[in-house]
């Protein structure tokens, strides 16, 4: 299999192109002072894993940008604090601040050359707006979460996507999804039937950082530490 057997990359956002994890991380911190909390780095993603996960699946309708909201006050709840509501919004306003992972534009815009490129994300489109300007790419299609009305890992936003795309006229064997999430993104789209590529974000780092563990049916089809090493790979295969 080669990536020139696709002719479109859809592509999780948050931790793949966006750099969450320092984002979120960063948004958190000036609270943890204020609350006298020392908590590690693992321990923030960890709990923000659990806490966004439990969100999601109870209000699966709210916009990302109030699901982030809420939690920050289950974090706090959790950790035997308070947050106050203009604290909490102040956490969930922040997504759009989050930053461009250093080598996403440049990559993107390489992709933009070869491939139809859309995104599949669990956001809304306020949030994703301020994203967007970060990663300096227009993109063939955006779908979110707020589209949707559920959140991956969800299967109805594989299904949405794909119906969208299928009206485009892009084949479901021409798409190659690419993203760093095993738990929101490889392991739904294996069972849907796509292909996927994983942009290990995290290789080297123990955990799953801010998603739920999860273990996979097999291995991603493409394997790659960046969005620079799968341009990297792309311009391998075109000179050959």
């Amino acid at each position: 299999m080669r990536l020139a057997d696709f002719d479109t990359l859809t592509f999780d956002c948050y931790g793949t192109l966006i750099d969450w994890e320092t984002g979120l991380a960063a948004a958190i911190g000036p609270w943890l002072k204020h609350r006298g909390l020392k908590k590690s780095h693992d321990e923030i993603l960890e709990a923000f894993a659990v806490c966004q996960s439990a969100q999601e699946d109870e209000t699966p309708a709210m916009i990302y940008s109030e699901v982030v909201t809420h939690t920050l006050r289950r974090m706090a709840k959790a950790w035997g604090v308070e947050a106050t509501d203009a604290e909490a919004r102040a956490f969930g306003a922040a997504v759009g601040d989050w930053p461009a992972f250093p080598d996403s534009p440049d990559a993107l815009r390489y992709l933009k050359r070869h491939y139809r490129l859309a995104v599949l994300s669990n956001v809304d489109h306020a949030s994703f707006a301020g994203s967007n300007e970060k990663l300096g790419v227009e993109f063939d299609a955006v779908f979110t979460a707020e589209d949707i009305g559920s959140y991956k890992p969800n299967l109805r936003n594989f299904e949405y996507m794909l119906a969208r795309l299928g009206e485009m006229g892009v084949a479901k064997s021409r798409i190659l999804h690419t993203a760093q999430s095993r738990y929101h993104d490889h392991a739904p789209a294996q069972k849907i039937g796509l292909r996927t590529a994983w942009i290990d974000r995290r290789h080297g780092k123990k955990g799953a950082g801010a998603t739920v563990p999860t273990t996979l049916e097999r291995d991603p089809d493409f394997y790659f530490t960046s969005m620079a090493a799968l341009v990297e790979a792309h311009r391998k295969e075109i000179s050959d």
